[in-house]
């Protein structure tokens, strides 16, 4: 299958990042992070509100693999490990060489699990 890449260009540098290696974007302030497989990090000046609506537009069909997930995460359905909504853990790993833990809500993670539960 051929790799689907996401262009993000602001004034000071361009992201050519494949789609399918997202693991997750985390808000923070005005700005998001984007956290690769490989254990990449890259920041834009963009919050993740305005990264969700960039997501939908530049991806069409294939934005349906990201979701938001609380206020503060879009994360990758693909890598989605473990749901632990009583510990508030969120486990995201490829089951080989990455395992990231992010901290979420109990009612982001209630929703989460009911998605693949039902």
């Amino acid at each position: 299958m051929k790799p689907v890449y996401l262009h993000l260009n602001s004034r000071d540098e361009f992201l050519r990042i494949d789609v399918s290696k997202i693991v997750y974007f985390e808000a923070d302030g005005n700005y998001t992070n984007i956290v690769l497989a490989n254990q990449l990090k890259g920041v834009v000046s963009m919050n993740l509100g305005h990264m969700q609506e960039v997501l939908i537009k530049s991806l069409g069909e294939n934005a349906r693999m990201f979701a938001r997930i609380g206020k503060k995460y879009i994360i990758n359905h693909k890598y989605i490990y473990q749901i632990s909504p009583i510990a508030q853990r969120l486990l995201l790993s490829d089951g080989e060489r990455f395992a990231f833990q992010l901290q979420v809500s109990k009612e982001a993670l209630k929703k989460l699990k009911d998605m693949y539960v039902k």
